[in-house]
């Protein structure tokens, strides 16, 4: 949906680029001669005032009729009135953990964070647990099929059930970016890796288009596998956390690549339905291709990092070789990778 708002306007910024500002030639103020360039500096000043005011002008057209087809439902709620509330939290999240944080800490002591990283990811995992209650409460588990679902954008009870736990979940994105301030802050920056940084910065992005035009339907079915799998991601992280008397309650931790593994293949199933379905009128297809090819890459790097490390024995690539292959797989697609460790 961005994108489509992104190449109209490039059109019609072409347009107002061929457009040419017809001005006449005129005495000089000073010398009384006519312009050489035929325009004086006060008719070219308004001409790039006039070509901005119109491509404002177009840039606010296309967003109205982009906007148009959103869900009324959710536009009052809290960063829903437009992209920009959450662009602005995402650039400085960038920001901080790329440039400013690492600076900031340059010269300075890291912090001891294993309290706030205990209550942290119990906390994520309380939450996980409750997105999941709802996402089954308000579809999945109480009249979805899990083929052709569509959005229900009526005011029915179970509809805004749905919709307020799309949010919720879109919401969760910006609690986990703490995960990166904490690497930042305890001097982890090793850990803030370019598929770190991406990873939680495309998934509120994206999902604040999904809680906007489609809060349901079966393009949630990932959310509710994600949230699941946080359950179990987050609960090893909080284990980790409370230190060594723990570790022997963490045999299970060398199935978290295979918990990842089904997770990816069960959200690409699911989706790539929609594909073989011979009449599914679903919204927005555009979230199938997304979700389908965001499944699909983490697919394909799961498998090649199992391939790798286990069927060929390879070493992993120099900037992950200090963490266990499990300890990775599980942290990869969340960005969590050593999140807990005591090193």
């Amino acid at each position: 949906m961005f994108m489509v708002f992104l190449v109209l306007l490039a059109q019609d910024s072409v347009k107002l680029m061929d457009w040419k500002f017809e001005c006449h030639s005129f005495p000089s103020p000073e010398s009384g001669s006519t312009d050489s360039t035929g325009c004086s500096d006060t008719s070219v000043s308004l001409s790039s005032e006039m070509e901005f005011a119109n491509v404002r002008s177009s840039a606010s057209m296309i967003y109205d009729r982009f906007i148009q087809n959103a869900d009324s439902r959710t536009e009052d709620w809290l960063l829903m009135s437009s992209p920009l509330p959450q662009s602005i939290i995402i650039a400085a999240y960038i920001y901080f953990v790329t440039s400013l944080g690492p600076r900031i800490m340059e010269n300075r002591k890291a912090f001891d964070l294993k309290g706030v990283l205990i209550v942290y990811n119990f906390g994520v995992v309380a939450l996980s647990l409750y997105m999941c209650y709802e996402f089954v409460m308000s579809g999945w588990g109480t009249g979805y099929s899990f083929h052709c679902d569509l959005v229900d954008y009526s005011e029915n009870p179970q509809a805004v059930r749905m919709a307020a736990t799309c949010w919720l979940y879109y919401f969760s994105k910006f609690i986990e970016m703490l995960d990166t301030i904490f690497f930042v802050l305890r001097k982890k920056n090793s850990q803030v890796t370019f598929l770190h940084v991406y990873h939680h910065s495309i998934m509120p992005f994206t999902w604040w288009f999904g809680v906007r035009f489609a809060a349901g339907g079966l393009g949630t079915f990932h959310a509710l596998l994600n949230c699941v799998v946080h359950v179990i991601m987050y609960t090893y992280y909080g284990l980790t956390a409370l230190g060594p008397n723990y570790q022997k309650y963490l045999w299970w931790k060398k199935y978290l690549t295979t918990i990842q593994l089904i997770q990816f293949v069960m959200v690409t199933s699911h989706i790539s339905q929609y594909f073989f379905i011979k009449d599914c009128p679903y919204q927005f297809p555009i979230f199938v291709y997304i979700i389908g090819l965001y499944g699909l890459i983490f697919l394909f790097l799961f498998l090649n990092f199992w391939y790798h490390a286990y069927t060929k024995g390879k070493r992993l690539p120099k900037v992950l070789q200090a963490q266990t292959w499990a300890h990775h797989s599980s942290g990869l697609i969340n960005g969590n990778a050593n999140h807990n460790k005591n090193e």
